[in-house]
């Protein structure tokens, strides 16, 4: 098929299929982070914050903030992508794969920031139970 520079725009089934893997839970896997990430006009390098982090016994609180905020901005991003993905007319067909690829990487590097600062399964467990045995008292000291 010949092409324009700029490739033909995307077809309806090719957009639909694209926009199905990126939504497939198994989309991430095997996929590659992006290298950085801008947050309030800083550059991070996303693989060194987080092996940085990931090393750490626990998060200090301004490291917290800062991982939350770049999930928050991954997300922006994401969302942004998939926009594009969706509705733009003259996206050609490279372009399109090129974004869906983006936005698997956008959400593998959020997964990996999900795993950064998580408490300890038996630990979370342990306060699953008390925050339960704290709403069944609240319940049952309700109708008395």
């Amino acid at each position: 098929m010949d092409e324009s520079p700029d490739g033909e725009p995307i077809d309806d089934a090719t957009r639909e299929s694209l926009l199905e893997r990126v939504n497939r839970q198994s989309a991430t896997i095997g996929a590659k982070t992006p290298e950085t990430i801008t947050i309030e006009g800083t550059e991070i390098d996303l693989h060194e914050f987080l092996i940085e982090t990931r090393n750490l016994p626990e998060i200090p609180p301004g490291t917290r903030d800062l991982v939350s905020t770049a999930k928050r901005r991954l997300k922006t991003e994401r969302t942004e992508r998939v926009e594009r993905l969706k509705t733009e007319e003259s996206l050609s067909e490279a372009a399109a794969e090129t974004l869906a690829e983006e936005i698997i990487g956008l959400d593998r590097a959020r997964n990996a920031l999900d795993g950064v600062y998580r408490p300890d399964y038996g630990e979370e467990a342990h306060n699953m139970t008390i925050d339960d045995y704290k709403r069944w008292l609240g319940f049952v000291e309700s109708i008395q």
